[in-house]
């Protein structure tokens, strides 16, 4: 009981990585041979029910982490550091990733295991055909643009599309030179 103890002392009785207040409980690390303190992090319920199934899905939870990655507690560090690594695809994440410093032995420390793979959202055409970022995409049907009076025509191609996160109904892309928000039931994949 010494533990949750020092670690609820420690967080101020707050999750280290979201600040959440619900269901407090230690999240175990794995420490490096020779590593003296606790290697733990306190977590709520959610942030440690997705470390615990190394899902990082629905990463704009993790946003925390702006705020909580400037800890100078290891585990805390090691643990900001993986999921960061794991949501790395975002832009938001890289940059954290990116201004985040571990000294040599916290930077070994979180290389140690590999970082967790982001759950994304399945984006599906009209056909069921799995998008990708970067596809290119033909339009099924006539679409109006919103805030616009233009018409993206049916059979026009967008390249180079972007997949919206957290939303596996939407995707962006460049129509008349303009990036809009399609739907994904309106689209073909191209080859």
């Amino acid at each position: 009981m010494a533990q949750i103890d020092d670690l609820m002392t420690r967080a101020e009785g707050a999750c280290e990585l979201c600040r959440g207040t619900e269901d407090l409980a230690p999240f175990a690390l794995t420490p490096p041979e020779g590593y003296a303190d606790s290697a733990a992090v306190l977590t709520c319920g959610e942030c440690r029910g997705r470390l615990e199934t190394r899902d990082l899905g629905t990463p704009d939870h993790w946003r925390a982490l702006e705020r909580t990655m400037w800890t100078p507690v290891p585990p805390v560090q090691v643990v900001a550091w993986r999921i960061l690594s794991g949501l790395q695809r975002l832009d938001w994440a890289a940059d954290l990733k990116s201004q985040l410093w571990l000294d040599e032995e916290t930077q070994a420390w979180a290389e140690l295991r590999a970082p967790a793979p982001m759950v994304e959202p399945t984006h599906r055409d009209s056909n069921g055909a799995a998008l990708a970022d970067g596809d290119t995409v033909t339009l099924i049907k006539d679409l109006n643009v919103k805030g616009s009076s233009k018409t993206a025509k049916r059979g026009t191609a967008v390249r180079g599309i972007t997949l919206v996160p957290d939303n596996d109904e939407q995707i962006e892309g460049r129509v008349n030179g303009e990036r809009i928000v399609i739907l994904t039931q309106f689209v073909k994949k191209q080859g």
